[in-house]
C-alpha cells in the first residue's frame, strides 16, 4: 500500500487536535486589558502544543517523503503515534487552566504525553526502516542523534521535576520545543535530493 492514506488521515488527525485546542481556548467576558490577561495561560499552552503538532506534523511530512509503501505493522504504529498526539488538547486545555502553572500534575501529565508522542515517533521510524531494509536515506534519517537523545532525557526529567518546580518542566518542554524548531541540515538535505 502507498503512503498516501496514511499521510492523509494523519493530517486530519492532526488538523482535528489543532482545532480541539483552540476552541477550547473561551474569550474574556469583559473587554478590558486584564480580561484578556486572564486568558493567558490557555493561549500560552495553545502556543507551546501548536508548535509541538507541527513539528511532528513536519516531520512526520518528510518521513513519508521517502518511505514508499505501508503495511499492517507501520499503520498500528502510526495509529499509535496519533493516539498520543491526539491526547495533547486533554492535557493543553488541563494545563491552561491553572493560571500560573502551579499544579505539578497538570505539568507533570502533559510531560508524559510528550514523552509517549516522542516514544510512538521513534516506534513508527524503526517499524518504517524494518519494512524498508534497502533504503538508505530512510534509515539515515531515521537514526538518532543529539536532538533525539537531548529531548527524551529532558522529558523524563521534567516529569519528576514538575512536583519541584513546574516552571522548570515548562522551560524543559520549552527547550525541547525550540531544538526541535531549527532545522535539520540532514532532513532538508534528504528532501532537496528527493525533489532534484
Amino acid at each position: 500500500m502507498k503512503t498516501g492514506r496514511l499521510e492523509a488521515f494523519s493530517d486530519g488527525v492532526l488538523a482535528i487536535a489543532i482545532t480541539i485546542m483552540v476552541l477550547e481556548m473561551k474569550a474574556p467576558e469583559d473587554t478590558t486589558l486584564q480580561g484578556l490577561l486572564t486568558v493567558a495561560p490557555t493561549f500560552i499552552s495553545y502556543l507551546l502544543s501548536f508548535i509541538y503538532i507541527g513539528i511532528y506534523w513536519n516531520n512526520h511530512h518528510h518521513l513519508m517523503q521517502v518511505t514508499q509503501k505501508v503495511n499492517g505493522k507501520i499503520l498500528w504504529a502510526n495509529l499509535h503515534l496519533l493516539f498520543w498526539l491526539s491526547l495533547i488538547p486533554f492535557t493543553t486545555s488541563w494545563l491552561g487552566e491553572h493560571e500560573n502553572y502551579t499544579e505539578a500534575l497538570p505539568v507533570a501529565v502533559y510531560g508524559v504525553v510528550l514523552l509517549m508522542c516522542a516514544i510512538a515517533y521513534f516506534i513508527l521510524e524503526r517499524v518504517l526502516v524494518k519494512h524498508h531494509k534497502d533504503n538508505e536515506m530512510l534509515a539515515k534519517l531515521c537514526s538518532s542523534g543529539i536532538k533525539d537523545y537531548v529531548s527524551m532525557s529532558l522529558y523524563i526529567i521534567s516529569i519528576p521535576l514538575a512536583y519541584l518546580n513546574t516552571w522548570v518542566a515548562i522551560a524543559c518542554y520549552l527547550i525541547v520545543a525550540f531544538i526541535w524548531l531549527m532545522p535539520d541540515k540532514n532532513m532538508e538535505a534528504f528532501v532537496d535530493a528527493l525533489e532534484e
